[in-house]
């Protein structure tokens, strides 16, 4: 057999194929052009004489070659996450404290499983969720009462460091037969006669109002909810219309209890970051922690991209 072109580099760029399932996201994720992404791929395809992915689809999808080397890319990741986290114990200590505050309601969809994998491989790590919705995580950090916040915008703060986590579509949903259900974009305007059902939170929190309605001078009637599924509840029942992440809708999506639309032409997109203490970020439970929210998030919830 002749020797192998299959080197690191390559089964990061599948992983990120896999997570992504967008060229472009993935040559985001590893830092390269969509050009010297695509490079690489044809380099493997010719050398071992097989596709790779399938050209066409969207989201992409790898051939059974392209699975077949995304399974070693998994286990040699594993076992090279594994290594480092060994060599990062010996170095700093097994032991830590990381407590999280959210500013965001459907955040705990995702934090849970990720806190959940990180506990094994950092278990005498202190790992808890400051209890409560907080309007400002960050200042929590600045006291001493958490040790990292989830925040969606990265604002300056002396003392703190931002890095990104991920990025989602906000999308619009109303009951079937409402009248908005047959569009497939909303813009502003559209939610001017309607009740917007949202989180209990200021309006400096919600996208869409920010973003979207702000800006065009629309101010809907409102009424709130605590809960996720109490929002889509609300909704499907015709108390009015909502705009929530597209993964944490998309379950109720598929079981038919609401439908979805985009958010003007572009899509109406949010961003998570991960705020923490300039002395904290290079802790490697901490940097692992933010890996593993990255990587269980891309593998789980739909329609996510890389942040710049």
């Amino acid at each position: 057999m002749n020797q192998s072109l299959l080197e690191l580099r390559h089964l990061k760029t599948l992983l990120a194929l896999a997570d992504t399932g967008s060229v472009s996201q993935a040559a985001k994720r590893v830092f390269l052009t969509q050009s010297a992404l695509s490079h690489q791929i044809k380099a493997l395809e010719e050398h071992y004489g097989l596709s790779l992915f399938e050209r066409k689809t969207q989201p992409l999808r790898l051939t059974p070659a392209g699975e077949r080397l995304l399974l070693l890319a998994r286990e040699v990741q594993a076992r090279i996450s594994a290594a480092e986290r060994d060599l990062a114990r010996l170095r700093e200590g097994e032991a830590g404290e990381l407590r999280i505050a959210v500013e965001c309601h459907t955040c705990f969809d995702w934090l849970m499983p990720a806190m959940d994998s990180f506990r094994q491989h950092w278990p005498a790590v202190e790992l808890d969720i400051v209890s409560g919705f907080h309007t400002d995580p960050v200042g929590l950090l600045l006291t001493g009462r958490a040790d990292l916040a989830i925040v969606s915008e990265a604002e300056a703060h002396p003392g703190v460091v931002h890095q990104p986590l991920f990025a989602y579509e906000m999308v619009a949903i109303a009951a079937h037969d409402h009248p908005l259900a047959a569009k497939k974009v909303w813009h502003a305007a559209d939610f001017a006669a309607e009740t917007l059902i949202s989180y209990p939170v200021p309006d400096a929190m919600l996208d869409l109002v920010r973003k979207v309605l702000k800006p065009a001078g629309i101010n809907p009637a409102r009424r709130t909810s605590e809960l996720t599924i109490a929002i889509i509840q609300l909704v499907a029942s015709r108390r009015g219309v909502a705009a929530l992440p597209f993964w944490a809708v998309k379950p109720y999506l598929e079981r038919g209890y609401v439908s979805a639309a985009r958010i003007g032409e572009a899509g109406l997109h949010s961003e998570l970051y991960a705020a923490l203490r300039n002395d904290d970020a290079s802790l490697a439970y901490m940097q692992d922690f933010l890996a593993t929210v990255r990587e269980q998030s891309f593998a789980t919830l739909p329609g996510l991209s890389v942040l710049d």
